[in-house]
C-alpha cells in the first residue's frame, strides 16, 4: 500500500462526495491538484493544527478558492478543528466549509479567496511582512521569524490584472519566500485556455523578476516535492512552479470544462471510484490514512515545539526584543499618546492631506511597526515617514514601501501585511483611484482587517487635472459598502481623530478621505469627531436651521452660519466626518445632534448627493454634486457647482420660508 497516493486518493474522494452531496461546488481543481497539495502539507509545510495561530507556521493560501473542498479536506485530514460534519455540510446554511473559503469563519483559513487574483496578491503582503519583521528580530544566532508563503493558484488567477502587478512587485523585492504553486490544467469556465490565454506563463514571471520551475506531470509526488525544495533554495526570488494538471482527474469529465464549476454526477463518481479503487462509504477516511495523518500531527507539533524552544533562548538572550516582538503582534498602540496634547495639537490650517502626513511622522516616534507607503504618490499623499528607510530588496528593514502605480496590487498586499500580523499597515493613493482597488477593499471589509487608507485629493478641489481625478460617487460606494469607515476631515484636528479611529479599530478597515487644498482650523474641532458627528457651531438663538457638512465644506458652513444668524435664523452647523461612527452613538446622542423636532436641514457635501436624503429627509436640502467635475482652479469651480456662502444662505432662507 502507498500511504502517499492513499491520502492523495482520500483528499479527492472527500472533495467529490462533498461537491455532490451539496450538489453545488467545483470538483474539478480539488482532483487534479490534490497531489501538490497534499505533498506540500505532508512533506514541506511547517504547520500545527492543534494550533493554528503559530506565528511561524507557513503560510497557504487557496488562490484558486472555487476549490475550496480541497482547501477543507486538507483541514479535516491535517487535524484542524474541522470535523467530518462540516465537510458533508459543504455550502449549507451556517456551515464552516462555504462556497469559497473566508478568513476567520473556517480554521486554518489564512485569507479569503474567491476573487480570482486575490490570493496570490495577498500572499505578497505576507512575504514581505515576513521578510519585515525578519530583519527586524532575527539574530545570526536566532532565527525567530522564518517561514514561506506558499499559494496554489491556477489559470484564471494568473489571467487577473492584479496577479501581474503584484507578481512584478514580488519580483522587484525579491520575495524568496514566495512560492506559487500553479495548477496548470488549461481549462477555464468557457473551455480551453487558449481561446484567450495563449502567452507563456513562466517565460512572463521570468521578465517579471521570478524563478520557474515546470513540473509535467502533476501526479508525480516526488518530482512535486523536489520542485518545491528547489524553490526553497532560491531565497533571491520568488518562484513560480507549475505542475501541469488534470481537471476532473479520473472521471469521463477529466480535462473538459464541465468539470470545472458542477457535481460530478452519480455516474462519474462511480467511474472515480473505480478508477481509483475505492471501495469505501461516503465520506470515509482509511484507517491507514487516520494513523498517517496522526503521524503528521505529531511531527507538526514537535516542529512548533522545537521553535517554541528556539524563542524561549531568544528571550532569555534579548529579553528587550522578544518583548517588541510581542507587542507588535498584539496589535495594540501607545493610547497614551492618542490622548496626549501633542497628538491632537496644530499650529495652522493645512490642507488635510498634510495633516495627515504631520500624524504619520509623529506616529512614527511612537509605534515602530508603522509600515506602509503609496502607489507612487508619496510625495503628494504626504505617506512618507521621513525618519524612516525604504522598504526594498536590498534593505527589508525599511517600511517606507515604493508599491509602484499598481493600485490594485497595493491594497491586496496592505490585506497580506495585515493578515500576516505585526504590523500596522497604510497605503496611500488619489480617492479616484479607489476605482481600482474597490475588490481588494471589500476584501478588507470582509475579512474584518483594520487596514488605513489614505485617500487624497477628494473632490473637486482637485482643481486643473478636471473630471478624471475627481471623485464624484466615491464616497457613496464606500458608505455602502459593509464593515468599512469613510472619514472625510474639516481641519488638521478632525484628520488627527480619523488616523486615532484607525489605529484603534480591531476589526474594521478605514478611509481617510483627505484634501489637497489648504483648509483652516475650526474653533471648536477635535475629539468630538471621534463620534462622527457633532455640533461644531451652535445656534445663538432658537434653533431654525441645521447646516451638516463634511470635509472641506464645513468651512462654508460655519461662514454661512454667521450671515444666517443675522438674518434672524438660528443655525446650528454640524461637522459630520464618519457617518458610520455617527450611527454607532446612542439614539439619544444622533437626537440631540440632529433634533427630530427640525426638519429644516442641508447637507453640504462636494459629491453625490445618494446618501444624504438619511439625514435631511424629505423637507431638506443638499447642495452637492451629481454631474462630473471640471478642468479648473478649484475655487473656480466651487465657486460654478455652488459651494458659496451665498448659495448656502439662499438654500436655508428658502427652507425657512
Amino acid at each position: 500500500m502507498n500511504i502517499d497516493r492513499l491520502s492523495v486518493d482520500t483528499i479527492r474522494m472527500l472533495s467529490a462526495e462533498a461537491v455532490e452531496k451539496a450538489k453545488s461546488g467545483h470538483p474539478g481543481l480539488p482532483l487534479g491538484a490534490a497531489p501538490m497539495a497534499y505533498t506540500l502539507w505532508a512533506k514541506v509545510m511547517n504547520h500545527n493544527g492543534k494550533n493554528p495561530n503559530w506565528v511561524n507556521r507557513d503560510r497557504f493560501i487557496l488562490s484558486a478558492g472555487h476549490g475550496s473542498m480541497l482547501l477543507y479536506s486538507l483541514l479535516h485530514l491535517f487535524k484542524y478543528d474541522l470535523s467530518m460534519e462540516e465537510i458533508k455540510n459543504f455550502r449549507q446554511l451556517d456551515s464552516k466549509t462555504p462556497g469559497h473559503p473566508e478568513y476567520g469563519h473556517t480554521v486554518g483559513v489564512e485569507s479569503t479567496t474567491g476573487p480570482l487574483g486575490q490570493g496570490i496578491s495577498t500572499a505578497v503582503g505576507m512575504a514581505m511582512a515576513e521578510a519585515h519583521l525578519a530583519a527586524k528580530f532575527n539574530k545570526e544566532d536566532a532565527n525567530i521569524v522564518d517561514h514561506y508563503t506558499y499559494v496554489l493558484c491556477g489559470d484564471g488567477d494568473l489571467m487577473e490584472g492584479i496577479s501581474n502587478e503584484a507578481g512584478s512587485l514580488a519580483g522587484t523585492l525579491k520575495l524568496g519566500k514566495l512560492i506559487v504553486l500553479y495548477d496548470s490544467n488549461s481549462i477555464s469556465i468557457e473551455g480551453s485556455t487558449d481561446l484567450a490565454f495563449t502567452e507563456s506563463v513562466r517565460g512572463r514571471y521570468e521578465a517579471l523578476g521570478w524563478d520557474s520551475i515546470l513540473v509535467e506531470d502533476g501526479t508525480d509526488l516526488k518530482e512535486i516535492e523536489s520542485a518545491i525544495h528547489k524553490a526553497k533554495e532560491n531565497i533571491d526570488k520568488p518562484t513560480l512552479i507549475e505542475i501541469i494538471t488534470n481537471i476532473g482527474y479520473g472521471t469521463e469529465k477529466q480535462d473538459s470544462a464541465s468539470a470545472h464549476g458542477e457535481p460530478l454526477g452519480e455516474h462519474n463518481l462511480n467511474v472515480l471510484r473505480k478508477n481509483l479503487n475505492w471501495d469505501h462509504e461516503p465520506f470515509t477516511v482509511p484507517d491507514a490514512v487516520l494513523s498517517h495523518m496522526n503521524e503528521l500531527a505529531k511531527i507538526g507539533e514537535e516542529k512548533e515545539n522545537q521553535w517554541n524552544e528556539r524563542f524561549h533562548q531568544y528571550k532569555e538572550k534579548y529579553p528587550q526584543l522578544a518583548q517588541e516582538f510581542n507587542h507588535w503582534l498584539s496589535g495594540e498602540v501607545d493610547d497614551e499618546y492618542l490622548e496626549s496634547d501633542e497628538f491632537w495639537t496644530f499650529e495652522k490650517g493645512v490642507a488635510t492631506r498634510e495633516a495627515s502626513g504631520i500624524v504619520i511622522n509623529r506616529l512614527t516616534e511612537r509605534i515602530p511597526n508603522l509600515f506602509g507607503g503609496s502607489a507612487d504618490l508619496a510625495p503628494s499623499n504626504k505617506t512618507n515617514m521621513k525618519n524612516r528607510k525604504a522598504f526594498s530588496k536590498d534593505d527589508y528593514s525599511g517600511s517606507n514601501v515604493h508599491f509602484g502605480v499598481r493600485e490594485h496590487g497595493m491594497a491586496a498586499a496592505l490585506n497580506g501585511l495585515t493578515l500576516h500580523g505585526g504590523l500596522k499597515a497604510f497605503g496611500g493613493t488619489f480617492f479616484i483611484f479607489t476605482d481600482y482597488m474597490k475588490p481588494s477593499m471589500r476584501l478588507s471589509s470582509l475579512m474584518n482587517l483594520p487596514v488605513t487608507y489614505v485617500l487624497t485629493h477628494d473632490s473637486i478641489g482637485v482643481g486643473e487635472d478636471g473630471p478624471t481625478h475627481q471623485p464624484i460617487e466615491q464616497l457613496a460606494i464606500y458608505r455602502a459598502q459593509p464593515n468599512f469607515i469613510t472619514f472625510r476631515p474639516a481641519d488638521a484636528r478632525e484628520t488627527a481623530a480619523g488616523w486615532y479611529v484607525a489605529l484603534k479599530s480591531k476589526k474594521t478597515p478605514v478611509g481617510l478621505i483627505l484634501s489637497r487644498q489648504g483648509l483652516p482650523l475650526l474653533e471648536g474641532t477635535g475629539k468630538d469627531a471621534l463620534k462622527g458627528g457633532y455640533i461644531l457651531k451652535k445656534e445663538s438663538r432658537n434653533l431654525d436651521l441645521i447646516l451638516m457638512a463634511t470635509g472641506s465644506e464645513v468651512e462654508l458652513a460655519y461662514n454661512a452660519q454667521s450671515l444666517l444668524e443675522d438674518k434672524g435664523i438660528g443655525t446650528r452647523v454640524v461637522s459630520m466626518p464618519s457617518w458610520e461612527l455617527f450611527e454607532m452613538q446612542t439614539e439619544e446622542y444622533k437626537a440631540q445632534v440632529l433634533p427630530n423636532s427640525i426638519r429644516a436641514r442641508i447637507a453640504i457635501e462636494a459629491g453625490t448627493s445618494m446618501g444624504w436624503h438619511k439625514y435631511t429627509g424629505l423637507d431638506g436640502a443638499i447642495i452637492s454634486l451629481d454631474d462630473f467635475g471640471g478642468s479648473a482652479p478649484g475655487n473656480q469651480l466651487f465657486e460654478k457647482f455652488g459651494f458659496n456662502v451665498e448659495n448656502v444662505v439662499n438654500t436655508g432662507i428658502n427652507l425657512i420660508g
